[in-house]
């Protein structure tokens, strides 16, 4: 078993920057996938980015492409998401996932564990 704890979440103004901190504990994950996703009042959790373990590539959303940034350290089996140039349609819970096998990942049903989810809330 995976959990998996986000931090970092909170108020910011838009332009502004935040970096979310997904900690894993129970099992490594270096040798998982690590995604983010995130879900709006009303919409749908879509696809934010993701890493893979293996080369540490990676891949983000059109909307997200240019101002966030996934990271990994495995030593500390802790992902990151910088989040730059932040605008109020940003605002969602931001949820970490692990995926066991590296297949469709910006496709949430292919994730194994999720965190609880972290509030980002851009003003404008």
């Amino acid at each position: 078993q995976v959990q998996l704890v986000e931090s970092g979440g909170g108020l910011v103004q838009a332009g502004g920057s935040m970096r979310l901190s997904c900690a894993a504990s129970g099992r490594t994950v270096s040798r998982y996938a690590m995604g983010w996703f995130r879900q709006a009042p009303g919409k749908e959790r879509e696809f934010v980015a993701r890493i893979r373990w293996s080369g540490g590539t990676t891949a983000y959303a059109d909307s997200v492409k240019g101002r966030f940034t996934i990271s990994r350290d495995n030593a500390k089996n802790t992902v990151y998401l910088q989040m730059s140039s932040l605008k109020p349609e940003d605002t969602a819970v931001y949820y970490c996932a692990a995926a066991q096998r590296s297949i469709r990942l910006s496709e949430w049903s292919q994730y194994d564990y999720w965190g609880q989810g972290t509030q980002v809330t851009v003003s404008s």
